[in-house]
């Protein structure tokens, strides 16, 4: 009987054993992910229960091939040529939130600046400096209120209208790669790309994800130093920095910035170095720190103070070259 015990023991241990077999080698674990995208690095890291970069290379493929200018095959690319005037999915969401963002900063962001982008230099054409007479002959046919969406057709009441949605395609591809994460079953990640981040959840140690936010300091060689000026605590949130150091150029031994003014065509120079966004999503804050480097410093601070939704820092510099670093209350509450 004894024998007999056991031996039903024994086959018990080993069906326990076969039926968690798969469970046990699927378990969760945390992998990272890097590589090159759009000039820029990226770093994404989050729990699974195994490697997802064949689907991050199919999130980050498709939005190139939507929303990027600089691929001549991609949707945007052809709207802005007229060989095309129909949206897909991904332009129609940049879109709508492009809109939205444009009517809260009074049309100081607009996705239609790519020909005053062009014309200073810093798009896909290396032109000169443009004349007073060249900006006001753009001017005429630059802002998203020439633009309408129908459905998912664009429609143009100039052919001359071009969009650029270099400054909310990174967020976008943020957001995008954590929806595919959590459709995967991850609930702890931290998707970063050129800066951009969205956070979930913890990291691999149990803590919650921590997100450096650089000072402005610019190098002559590499363009920008990495130098903390906070650190953030995110769940569920994303942050995005806007700025004037990373990009420019001199003529004349005059600085030139490539924020371009929508409604006054005019390269934005001002003490305003740098704005830092924390938003639910990675494509508000992406857009809203391009829209707040326009608005410059008394505008951003006076329209955020008591921003609730939106957590906003500012880096300026006062009179003698001093960085000076504001904050809402939204902002500083993430800060650790």
């Amino acid at each position: 009987m004894l024998k007999s015990r056991k031996y039903y023991a024994v086959l018990l241990l080993l069906l326990v054993l076969v039926i968690a077999l798969p469970f046990m080698r699927s378990r969760k674990k945390f992998v990272t992910n890097s590589g090159v995208v759009w000039t820029t690095e990226y770093h994404i890291t989050y729990e699974a229960r195994g490697d997802l970069n064949d689907s991050i290379q199919q999130v980050l493929a498709t939005i190139d091939q939507s929303a990027s200018a600089f691929n001549k095959q991609s949707l945007v690319s052809a709207i802005n040529e007229g060989r095309s005037d129909v949206a897909d999915r991904l332009f129609k969401v940049m879109y709508t939130k492009a809109l939205e963002v444009n009517k809260a900063s009074d049309g100081l962001y607009d996705p239609t600046v790519m020909p005053l982008v062009n014309a200073w230099g810093f798009g896909y054409k290396n032109g000169q400096l443009p004349t007073k007479e060249q900006i006001d002959s753009i001017l005429a046919f630059v802002g998203i209120g020439h633009t309408r969406l129908d459905g998912l057709r664009i429609v143009k009441d100039d052919p001359r209208v071009q969009f650029d949605f270099s400054s909310i395609a990174k967020g976008l591809a943020c957001d995008e790669v954590a929806a595919m994460l959590v459709r995967n079953g991850a609930t702890n990640y931290m998707v970063e790309i050129g800066g951009e981040v969205v956070a979930r959840g913890v990291n691999e140690r149990g803590e919650p994800w921590r997100v450096s936010v650089d000072l402005p300091v610019p190098d002559n060689e590499k363009g920008a130093v990495h130098s903390n000026a906070v650190v953030l605590c995110l769940d569920s949130l994303a942050v995005a920095t806007s700025g004037s150091y990373r990009k420019f150029k001199e003529v004349d031994g005059k600085k030139v910035s490539h924020i371009v003014n929508p409604t006054t065509g005019s390269s934005e120079t001002s003490s305003l170095l740098s704005v830092s966004i924390v938003a639910p999503d990675c494509m508000s804050a992406d857009a809203w720190s391009t829209a707040c480097m326009a608005m410059g410093l008394g505008k951003t601070q006076a329209m955020m103070e008591k921003n609730n939704a939106l957590g906003v820092m500012t880096i300026s510099t006062d009179d003698d070259g001093n960085f000076v670093v504001w904050s809402n209350k939204r902002f500083a509450d993430l800060v650790k």
